[in-house]
């Protein structure tokens, strides 16, 4: 009988000291970012602007799904390679459906308390992102036909000029 209470109130103990999403889910998720061409040069900032990661592709990063207590991470990938236009995607976290098992399984201090502050409760949105750089359009020279009148000929490319005979 001793037994069974000890392990009953050990049950109980550890279901309601923490919270049900950080039970099953995590706070830190593997993003593998990937770009076509590969070998882009890769900057992730968060939601206050602040760079978290710098490298280039391919890549994985872990990073963090919450962004203090009951905020969710937000993050942005620009994306560099010479030649390339830059691209930017944005990386998104949604609340994770163990958050909610809180009611049944860990309470009031799990929803309120122990997931929030964890970032726990949110999980990751998208875990590949592959983004397709363009090539820059900016610095292509186009060939074009150019009229000029005698008077807007400079000096030095009249003693290359030949008169047309008609």
């Amino acid at each position: 009988m001793i037994k069974n209470f000890t392990a009953i109130l050990l049950a109980a103990l550890m279901v309601f000291s923490t919270g049900c999403a950080s039970i099953v889910s995590k706070s830190n998720y593997p993003v593998v970012i990937d770009s076509t061409p590969t070998n882009a040069k890769i900057t992730i900032t968060d939601k206050k602007g602040v760079d978290v990661y710098r490298g280039s592709t391919p890549a994985t990063i872990k990073l963090k799904s919450g962004n203090g207590f009951f905020s969710k991470a937000q993050y942005v990938v620009k994306f560099e390679l010479d030649g390339y236009d830059t691209g930017m995607a944005p990386i998104e976290y949604k609340l994770d459906g163990w958050y909610f098992g809180n009611i049944i399984f860990g309470g009031f201090i799990g929803l309120l308390i122990v997931d929030p502050a964890t970032g726990a409760m949110y999980k990751l949105d998208t875990e590949f992102i592959n983004h397709k750089l363009y090539k820059s359009t900016a610095s292509v020279l186009q060939e074009e036909l150019k009229v000029y009148t005698l008077n807007d000929i400079p000096a030095e490319w009249k003693s290359h000029l030949v008169e047309l005979s008609e």
